[in-house]
């Protein structure tokens, strides 16, 4: 995430015609589908915690419900942020669709989806059909002449409409019912062993969609206007395809720095705390912060300034998490420290 911005803020023009540059953009391309892809899995195991805490798959359905409403907030008020701290863009930017807009409802959606049945096999087949008819929509939404008679600001949640929408809900919000069809898979393990084949599972199925994205790309398009890079289906596949290799992979390198007694804390930092840092990088990257830097730096000079300001977001979050952790209840003197939570 932070790649993909620092790339597109801060490298000068003459840079970006080389291989190197392209191939870097499209690894900072997988970021956006990463973190909706990531919180729709989230949103399963979130609301399957709850479930089993309270003893009501009602109460984990409100959980995850408001907090998509919430994040949706969110997404106005960041908005109401960089229109205050880097000030002179019109009003309507106000309005602008960026990630927070698709992923807030998505979640919503996501998680009364999940109250319909307790069945795992009803819920993976109901996110993974979602998934698809959402991918599968996009092109055709775009054209679709009664987004026309919708209010403009609505418009861009449907259709791209230049600097006032980075992302739509046809395709992206496709990128988190197809995490929650992994979250359902994913929340009931308890084996390590069972844990372990359902990896390999997903290794195998992301293979399998990554080749069937590139045979159906090389195919006839079904469709009247498509673009394989925003709103192809088949490119949607190849994505799904790769996070899920890229989970059977993050999995296994867990496991051996576990054996040779090595904690991800890093990582896991960055995970705890991937929202602070979408926050708070944003407008350090685009804003006034870092001016010096825009489109000025060669590509050498990019990934070099990136690697040092992913360094600072990584103690930016250990700050966040010191003051938070001053800011939390103590338990009283004598009390049982409380139980760890797994992530």
């Amino acid at each position: 995430m932070i790649e993909a911005h620092a790339l597109d803020a801060w490298t000068r023009m003459a840079a970006r015609h080389g291989i190197a540059f392209r191939n870097a953009t499209i690894l900072g391309g997988f970021a956006a589908p990463l973190f909706l892809w990531l919180a729709g899995l989230s949103v399963v195991l979130s609301a399957s915690g709850v479930a089993r805490r309270q003893g009501s798959r009602a109460a984990g359905v409100s959980r995850v419900f408001k907090r998509g409403v919430e994040i949706l907030l969110l997404a106005y008020l960041f908005r109401l942020q960089a229109f205050i701290v880097s000030p002179g863009n019109s009003p309507l930017m106000l309005f602008r669709v960026d990630i927070l807009n698709v992923m807030g409802p998505a979640i919503a959606v996501a998680a009364l989806v999940w109250g319909v049945s307790a069945s795992p096999g009803v819920l993976v087949a109901l996110y993974a059909a979602l998934a698809a008819a959402t991918a599968m929509a996009a092109p055709l939404v775009r054209e679709w002449p009664l987004v026309d008679a919708l209010p403009f600001w609505l418009q861009w949640y449907v259709r791209p409409a230049g600097e006032f929408t980075n992302f739509t809900l046809f395709p992206w919000a496709g990128f988190v019912f197809a995490g929650g069809a992994v979250g359902v898979l994913l929340a009931p393990v308890g084996e390590a062993a069972r844990e372990r084949m359902l990896n390999a599972a997903f290794a195998v199925a992301g293979v399998l969609l990554v080749a069937l994205g590139f045979y159906t790309a090389a195919l006839p398009s079904l469709y009247h206007a498509s673009s394989f890079w925003t709103s192809s289906p088949t490119y949607f596949a190849i994505r799904v395809g790769v996070m899920m290799v890229a989970l059977a992979v993050l999995y296994l390198l867990a496991a051996l720095a576990s054996r040779a007694g090595v904690r991800l804390m890093w990582l896991e930092a960055f995970g705890r705390h991937s929202l602070f840092v979408y926050w708070i990088h944003v407008e350090l990257v685009y804003g006034y912060a870092t001016w010096i830097f825009h489109h000025r730096l060669p590509l050498w000079g990019t990934f070099t300034a990136y690697a040092l300001f992913s360094v600072a977001m990584y103690w930016a979050v250990r700050f966040e998490e010191r003051v938070l952790d001053k800011r939390r209840p103590q338990p009283p003197v004598g009390a049982p420290a409380p139980q760890a939570t797994p992530a």
